[in-house]
């Protein structure tokens, strides 16, 4: 089995709704995601010969994902008021509607799955919060 895994990064604000502490206020992180791809074998021909996946292409599309959401603000569906909503884009705020709580978890199993639809073998994603803070993402495997 071959693994190859990159990491690129993004900064944006959030909240947890229906959380009981500080996180319930908006707040920052630059998020650190970590993405793995494997392989059971390695490419037989072309630019991709004996590797899983050029490195090239790997950190070409993890970084367009996180590029995604550089900058804005992560906003789970239905946490805020409609009128919060357009006030915040009427001054021009960059905002990412989700439709999950906006944890570091749910947005692990997010980047798992955008990166997955890419065609990239990925088997699994962290998040990290902080340096010393981080959450994964991989499916079972029966």
């Amino acid at each position: 089995m071959y693994t190859l895994s990159t990491e690129y990064w993004f900064d944006s604000a959030h909240f947890l709704t229906d959380y009981n502490g500080k996180c319930e206020n908006l707040h920052g992180h630059q998020w650190r995601v970590t993405a793995y791809v494997r392989a059971d074998e390695l490419g037989t021909s072309g630019t991709e010969k004996d590797m899983v996946v050029d490195f090239a292409t790997l950190k070409r599309i993890v970084r367009e994902e996180c590029d995604a959401l550089d900058h804005t603000f992560l906003v789970e569906e239905g946490s805020l008021a409609p009128s919060t909503l357009e006030a915040l884009k009427s001054e021009g705020f960059s905002l990412t509607m989700l439709p999950f709580r906006t944890t570091s978890e749910n947005l692990a199993h997010y980047l798992f799955d955008r990166l997955s639809s890419r065609g990239l073998p990925v088997c699994r994603v962290d998040c990290n919060e902080t340096p010393n803070n981080r959450a994964s993402y991989e499916p079972d495997v029966d």
